[in-house]
């Protein structure tokens, strides 16, 4: 199986970005305070630590979550480690097996050739790729245009007395959508750092962002009817909640088309 592609490539990719402005400067500020009215987007970013590729991409993923660069719209990352790197002399401390079945699964949805890391699936739908600047620039503006279901997290709250529990209000609007979808919660880190030891990155320093920690589906969305539902859910121990992240997400079995998408943030 592939597993990467060259550096050079993802630093061409940040160069294309660039190029069509959908990256502003790095001195630019991220547009917190107007992110709720813009239009939610799922960025997933298929990586590990073994990969001496990802740097890069991780890298890359971070700016468009800290910088949120791309005009209308609300990115919404997800770094997702998969484990088949965890054998070349570094295990990932963020892999999980069950991300590695997740891009797999893409692969075979969106009839790509084979998984590889870094991989970048945007919306459910499309993958980034690195050679054409007027394609990803249509991607982005596709994925601004695509109406979604609105997506509400409250009162979300952590029982570590209980075997770690975390409990969520969540909601959906169908009022504009007429499929059957699955809702799902995604617990992810923050932020996280990680002094590797081994492997094709051994002795580099590694920062990311938004590491997914595990996905579950929670409830099932019916055509044309509104969701409120009340998750409780059983997350890894030891998590600290001001390091963490809440994406609750709307997908259609596959994984297919993103439908809605939304983040709850502890704070900091």
């Amino acid at each position: 199986m592939p597993k990467f592609i060259l550096k050079s490539m993802w630093a061409v990719a940040a160069s294309i970005l660039l190029a069509v402005g959908v990256l502003v400067n790095a001195q630019a500020s991220p547009d917190t305070a107007g992110s709720t009215a813009k239009h939610p987007v799922l960025v997933e970013l298929f990586t590990s630590e073994g990969c001496s590729s990802c740097p890069p991409a991780d890298e890359f993923v971070q700016k468009l979550d800290t910088l949120q660069p791309v005009p209308g719209a609300y990115l919404i990352v997800l770094s997702e480690h998969v484990d088949y790197w965890d054998h070349d002399g570094w295990k990932d401390p963020n892999s999980s097996h069950a991300l590695t079945d997740r891009q797999s699964a893409y692969v075979r949805a969106l009839g790509l050739s084979t998984p590889y890391t870094p991989q970048i699936i945007v919306d459910g739908t499309r993958e980034i790729g690195l050679s054409d600047p007027q394609a990803v620039e249509q991607i982005f503006r596709e994925a601004v245009s695509t109406p979604k279901v609105p997506i509400r997290i409250s009162t979300v709250t952590f029982d570590h007395s209980k075997s770690d529990l975390l409990r969520a209000h969540l909601e959906a609007d169908q009022d504009n959508n007429n499929a059957t979808a699955d809702l799902y919660l995604a617990i992810a880190l923050d932020h996280t750092e990680s002094q590797v030891l081994h492997g094709e990155n051994g002795g580099r320093h590694l920062k990311h962002v938004a590491v997914v920690q595990q996905i579950t589906k929670v409830a099932k969305l019916q055509k044309g009817k509104n969701l409120v539902e009340d998750v409780t859910l059983k997350i890894k121990p030891g998590l600290a909640p001001n390091n963490l992240r809440v994406v609750a997400f709307v997908q259609k079995p596959g994984p297919g088309k993103l439908l809605g998408v939304a983040v709850w943030k502890a704070e900091q």
